[in-house]
């Protein structure tokens, strides 16, 4: 079975290609490298041992996407790419309805031009908002707090609609806590062309010494150390959780929503405290003003994942670290 993977050479998506291939897929990647390189794709090749094909293109583009369906037999789709900052987006809304919105919907009118109705989406839990219940589970209100949660709700509701007109859709809808850490050879992680503006990779600037300390927003949070929560899930672990929802649905489960995580919160200052023990490297820091659209705490129930796909994550946070850390320190080092 061929697999197109669109933002194959990202972080989550280089991932979910090394755990498709060696579940014995095809794998075809497009990617327009915005916030990527080749060299990703390179280092999912010497992981696996493959050669892949790949194609530079931005979706938004629908005539290339059509190129691509005309020269590859594709069979499914998981759909990573996409514009995911959180902040980022209140600044730039329309770039992200653009981009996330848009695009998807080029994207699966070419998938019904081929016939091509398998298609796993790159979800989030940000599509819940400011929950005052903990754990999150799939039938709380969603009620997303900033633009980039609402791209990606607007795309789920898309996507419902489109099985209910047509039901031979296979859809999976996996809404992502919080991804950190890195493929365990340090060969592949999280790498990114623009300032990073997500927690771990800023505590990696820290401690490789690309910047003197980190910038925590906000300590007034009514969580048990003030600091925001969060459900942090290894990249590894969600990757494989694709390959199980790409499963499910062609075994004939023609929708699938469900929640990634550990089911565990972990504050700021928690992450911060296993890096330290785990790298044995200090992470000075200040506190800055709360960040507009963040949330005290976001964790989530993951029962459903685990009864409808027979998955639940195996590497906690001490894990993410090691990995992360791991990644970091090998990255300038490693030649594809």
């Amino acid at each position: 079975m061929r697999i197109l993977v669109t933002g194959g050479a990202g972080y989550i998506g280089s991932h979910a290609c090394v755990e498709l291939i060696n579940s014995g897929y095809e794998v075809v990647i497009v990617d327009n490298f915005c916030n990527s390189s080749l060299e990703s794709i390179k280092r999912i090749e010497k992981l696996t041992n493959t050669t892949i094909t790949f194609y530079e293109l931005n979706i938004g583009v629908k005539v290339d996407v059509i190129r691509v369906f005309e020269e590859q037999q594709i069979d499914g789709v998981m759909h990573f790419a996409g514009l995911k900052s959180i902040s980022d987006s209140v600044t730039r809304p329309i770039d992200y309805y653009n981009n996330n919105v848009s695009s998807t919907i080029y994207l699966l009118e070419v998938m019904k031009q081929f016939n091509c109705k398998v298609f796993v989406f790159s979800s989030t839990a940000s599509i819940y908002g400011d929950s005052k219940v903990q754990p999150i589970s799939e039938n709380f209100p969603l009620s997303p707090s900033n633009p980039y949660g609402r791209s990606k709700l607007v795309v789920e509701n898309i996507l419902k609609d489109i099985l209910v007109s047509e039901d031979d859709w296979m859809i999976a809808l996996l809404r992502y806590f919080n991804p950190i850490g890195a493929h365990i050879s340090g060969i592949i992680g999280e790498s990114s062309l623009q300032a990073p503006n997500n927690l771990m990779p800023l505590v990696l600037d820290v401690a490789s010494g690309k910047r003197k300390k980190l910038k925590i927003f906000g300590d007034d949070y009514p969580t048990h150390d003030g600091t925001g929560v969060r459900d942090y899930i290894h990249v590894t672990d969600l990757a494989k959780a694709h390959i199980k929802a790409l499963q499910a649905i062609i075994s004939g489960v023609n929708l699938i929503e469900v929640n990634l995580g550990t089911g565990r919160g972990h504050s700021v200052f928690d992450l911060i405290k296993t890096f330290e023990i785990t790298s044995g490297i200090a992470i000075p820091y200040k506190i800055i003003p709360r960040r507009s659209g963040d949330v005290a705490i976001c964790y989530a129930d993951v029962s459903k994942a685990e009864k409808l796909l027979g998955w639940k994550a195996e590497l906690g946070l001490r894990d993410m670290c090691i990995d992360a850390w791991r990644w970091q320190s090998m990255s300038p080092k490693v030649k594809a």
